[in-house]
């Protein structure tokens, strides 16, 4: 068993990390505080090659492999989860267009999302419908040589900024089977009577823009459909265990940035005249923060190869990935406050961020309480 990043993969953890410190610390209050777009962020990540690198290099991508992925999210998020995320998301739904895609979608919008001059989002839940993606309302129908897509949608990340959207929508509701009838379709976010409007006052990730969408017959074209129509939530699962281990690494870089700058803080606050990281209370503290953030790590690695090489056991990881990554987050960031004291209850200090910003991590790509029952459920097959 390898444990050894490849020189290649130092190489990119160390970049990415440095435009993390120069180009999204200095700046990741303002946009916190304000709850803006980091656009000019945003330039400069396309410059990197930040901006949807999983793409295959054909279509402006870099190709990297879902652990390469890990490394580069883990360390935007430990930055400004905030941020991080605006740049990790600028291709939401790129995947629907790699896997089901036809030739003529992926050379349209894909080269765009790389080069930065587009950004895409993924249009899956709706005001009743969130961990039971089955509940999905809105709907599309046929009229002529167009889709007519009527129904709004919730909690969408880059809402109000995106370029593209892929839209789940119920196509063939006469269909029983509780996971047919879905379909994912191409919707450009200019079109005629699409409108979004911007949600504000979020617990954390406020750099990040969050939308609701409304559909009010919205036509696109009939070849906007992507893959099979009726299969759209059997092609959406298809990336689930993706996706959730992506989130694993966003709870990652949250408790190794909350963890750093605990340590940090612990080794310059003075108490009875020496450094409170002299106390026993404080050592402890900083002991369990680093270590639970390692083993957090070396899971959501497990996963991540799991992603590429070893697809049979990897819902099962996956979703222990995510439930761990994002309970050690929100633990050490609540920890990293407490090493701060009343100084980490104020944004003069990044923790206070970083601890409102760990909790969407238990939320977004499936509860805590659903990974907790995708594991068990796995368990439970296996020993059938």
């Amino acid at each position: 068993m390898e444990f050894q990043l490849t020189d290649e993969q130092k190489q990119l953890r160390d970049e990415v990390r440095k435009f993390a410190e120069e180009e999204i610390k200095p700046v990741a209050t303002e946009y916190d505080v304000e709850e803006k777009y980091p656009h000019e962020v945003m330039d400069k990540a396309a410059d990197m090659g930040l901006l949807a690198p999983h793409v295959p290099v054909e279509y402006g991508g870099i190709g990297y492999s879902s652990l390469e992925n890990a490394i580069l999210t883990e360390e935007l998020f430990a930055a400004d989860p905030g941020i991080g995320l605006c740049i990790s998301s600028a291709g939401f739904g790129a995947e629907a267009l790699m896997e089901f895609g036809t030739e003529a979608q992926k050379e349209r919008v894909l080269p765009e999302v790389t080069a930065g001059d587009a950004v895409m989002g993924s249009a899956i839940s709706e005001p009743q419908a969130g961990s039971d993606v089955t509940s999905v309302a809105t709907r599309a129908e046929k009229d002529g040589d167009e889709w007519v897509i009527n129904g709004s949608k919730m909690w969408i990340t880059n809402g109000t900024v995106a370029d593209y959207f892929v839209v789940v929508c119920e196509t063939d509701p006469e269909i029983e089977d509780r996971y047919s009838g879905y379909s994912q379709i191409l919707v450009e976010g200019d079109r005629d009577r699409l409108t979004a409007d911007k949600i504000t006052g979020k617990l954390g990730i406020r750099a990040s823009d969050t939308a609701e969408l409304r559909f009010d017959d919205v036509r696109v074209p009939e070849e906007n459909l992507i893959g099979q129509r009726g299969m759209g939530f059997l092609q959406l699962m298809q990336f689930f265990d993706e996706t959730r281990t992506s989130v694993a690494a966003q709870g990652v870089g949250i408790a190794r940035g909350a963890a750093e700058r605990a340590l940090e803080y612990a080794e310059e606050r003075e108490q009875f005249d020496r450094p409170i990281s002299d106390f026993q209370a404080i050592k402890h503290k900083l002991a369990e923060m680093h270590t639970n953030t390692e083993a957090a790590r070396w899971l959501t690695y497990r996963s991540a190869w799991a992603v590429d090489n070893e697809a049979g056991d990897l819902t099962a990881l996956a979703s222990m990935a995510k439930e761990f990554a994002s309970r050690t987050a929100v633990e050490v960031a609540d920890e990293a406050v407490q090493v701060h004291g009343g100084a980490g209850f104020v944004n003069d200090h990044d923790v206070e961020r970083l601890y409102r910003d760990a909790k969407i991590t238990q939320i977004y790509e499936g509860t805590t309480e659903i990974q907790k029952n995708i594991v068990a459920r796995e368990l439970l097959d296996e020993g059938a």
